[in-house]
C-alpha cells in the first residue's frame, strides 16, 4: 500500500515550506550576526537582536487574522502561489540593502518578508488536513516539522557562512553580493516548489472580511474558549516565548565561547536537527492517533535541559582544550532541549488542526499563528530589556527559560486534563 503522505500535494507543501523557512532564517540570521558583532554592531545597542526579533514577529500579529480569512475564502493553493511570487522582489530588496550596507532598508525587507510569510502560515497549516486524512495528521505534522527544522538548519548554517564572508571578523574586505545571491535563489526555489501543489477546493466566497484583526482574534478566541482549543492554542503559543528567548541566546555564544559565527550557526543547526528529530519521533510514536501524553514529556525535558544550559558554566578558552569541551557540552544540552521540544509541539499542533471547524480552520489557525508570534514578540522585548542585566554571561538567561517552562507545564497540564477524552471519540471514528 502506498504511503499516504507521499502524495504530490503534500510533498510540494513540504518543499515550499522548506525553502520559505530556510529563507526566513538566512535573512534573519545574517541580520542578527551583523547587529551582534558585524557590520552594524552597536547600532541597535546591547541585545539589539531583540529589535530584529520584533521586526520579524509583529507583522504576524497584525496580519494573521486577515490571512486566516483569506485562506478560508480562496483555495489555499492559490494563496500560496500569490505569497511565494511576492517573496522574490522582497528578497531582492533585502539583498540590495546588504550590498549597499543599509541596515534600515534590510530591516524593512525583513518586515516585508514577514508580512508575506504571515499570509502563508494559515494556508500552509490549513491545507494539511486537505492533503492527508485525519488519521495521518500526527505523522504529517511530525514530518513537516522535522523537515522545516532541517530548513532552519540549512538557513542558519548558510547565514553563518555568508556572514563570515560578507563582514569578516578579521577586518578583510567582504563579499557584498553574497547575501543577495543566497536569499534570491532560495526564494526562486520556493516559488518553483509551490507550482507542484495539487488543486484544492476554494473556500467560502461569501465570507465577509473583518479588517480589524483584533476583532477577528477576539471573536475566534471566544468561540475557542467554549472548548479546550483556547488552552491548546495558548500552550502551543507559549512554546514560542521560550524558543524565542533561546534563539536570541545561542548566537551570543560567539562571545561566550569565543567561536566564529559559522560555529554559532552549527549550534543553531543542532537545535534545528533536534527539534526536527523530536517532531519525527513524536509523529511516529503517535501513529494513527493524536497523543496528548507526549506534551508533559516534552515540557519536562525542556525544563531540565534549559536548566542545564544555565547551570553548567562554559569553560574558559585555554590550551587544555576546555573551549572545545564547552562547545560540545552546550551542543549536547541544546540537542536535548530541541528533541523534547518536538514532543511538546506535535500533539498540540495536531489538536489545533483536528478540532478546528472545517469551514473556519484558516481563521482558527490564523489566530493561533498570531498568538504564537505575540509570544515571540514578548520574547524579543523581554530579551532586549533583561539581557543587559546578565552582562557577559547571556547564557544565564536560560534560567528564565527553565523557570517559565516549569510554571507553564503546571498551568497548562492542569487546564488540559480532559483532552484525551475529547479526542478519544475521534480516534474511534478513524479506526472504524
Amino acid at each position: 500500500m502506498a504511503n499516504p503522505l507521499l502524495n504530490r500535494g503534500f510533498l510540494s507543501l513540504i518543499a515550499t515550506q522548506f525553502f520559505g523557512a530556510m529563507n526566513d532564517n538566512v535573512l534573519k540570521g545574517i541580520l542578527t550576526f551583523m547587529v551582534i558583532d558585524g557590520a552594524w554592531s552597536g547600532k541597535l545597542g546591547d541585545g539589539g537582536q531583540g529589535i530584529v526579533g520584533v521586526c520579524f514577529t509583529v507583522p504576524f500579529i497584525f496580519l494573521s487574522g486577515i490571512a486566516g480569512q483569506l485562506a478560508d475564502r480562496y483555495s489555499k493553493r492559490v494563496v500560496t502561489l500569490w505569497v511565494k511570487s511576492i517573496e522574490i522582489p522582497i528578497a531582492a530588496l533585502a539583498g540590495y540593502g546588504f550590498y549597499i550596507g543599509n541596515l534600515w532598508m534590510t530591516l524593512a525587507a525583513l518586515i516585508a518578508l514577514t508580512c508575506q510569510s504571515s499570509f502563508f502560515g494559515p494556508a500552509k497549516y490549513g491545507m494539511i488536513p486537505e492533503l492527508v486524512s485525519d488519521d495521518q495528521l500526527s505523522r504529517a505534522n511530525g514530518t513537516i516539522n522535522m523537515l522545516t527544522n532541517a530548513a532552519v538548519i540549512f538557513g542558519t548554517l548558510i547565514a553563518g557562512l555568508v556572514s563570515d564572508r560578507y563582514s569578516p571578523q578579521t577586518g578583510q574586505a567582504g563579499v557584498l553580493w553574497l547575501p543577495a545571491l543566497a536569499i534570491v535563489v532560495t526564494a526562486v526555489f520556493g516559488l518553483l516548489a509551490s507550482t507542484f501543489l495539487t488543486k484544492l477546493k476554494p473556500g467560502s466566497r461569501d465570507l465577509s472580511y473583518q479588517w480589524n484583526p483584533f476583532e477577528t482574534y477576539i471573536s475566534t478566541m471566544r468561540e475557542m474558549a467554549k472548548t479546550p482549543l483556547l488552552m491548546i492554542m495558548l500552550a502551543w503559543g507559549y512554546f514560542y516565548l521560550l524558543a524565542g528567548i533561546a534563539l536570541f541566546i545561542v548566537p551570543e555564544y560567539t562571545v561566550v565561547l569565543g567561536i566564529t559565527r559559522a560555529e554559532a550557526s552549527v549550534l543553531m543547526g543542532v537545535l534545528g536537527v533536534a527539534i526536527g528529530v523530536g517532531c519525527g519521533v513524536a509523529g511516529f510514536v503517535s501513529g494513527r492517533h493524536i497523543e496528548p501524553r507526549l506534551i508533559p514529556v516534552g515540557a519536562v525535558g525542556l525544563t531540565i535541559f534549559f536548566l542545564l544550559l544555565a547551570v553548567v558554566p562554559p569553560a574558559l578558552a585555554g590550551g587544555d582544550g576546555s573551549a572545545r569541551i564547552a562547545f560540545s557540552n552546550v551542543g549536547w544540552f541544546i540537542l536535548g532541549a530541541g528533541f523534547f521540544a518536538g514532543f511538546y509541539i506535535v500533539p498540540l499542533q495536531s489538536l489545533l488542526q483536528s478540532l478546528s471547524p472545517d469551514s473556519e480552520r484558516g481563521r482558527y489557525l490564523g489566530t493561533a499563528n498570531a498568538v504564537s508570534f505575540a509570544f515571540m514578540t514578548v520574547a524579543a522585548i523581554l530579551y532586549w530589556v533583561v539581557r543587559p542585566a546578565f552582562g557577559d554571561r547571556p547564557q544565564l538567561m536560560f534560567y528564565v527559560c527553565s523557570a517559565l517552562m516549569a510554571l507553564g507545564t503546571v498551568f497548562f497540564l492542569w487546564h488540559l486534563k480532559g483532552v484525551r477524552e475529547l479526542i478519544r471519540s475521534k480516534d474511534d471514528g478513524w479506526e472504524s
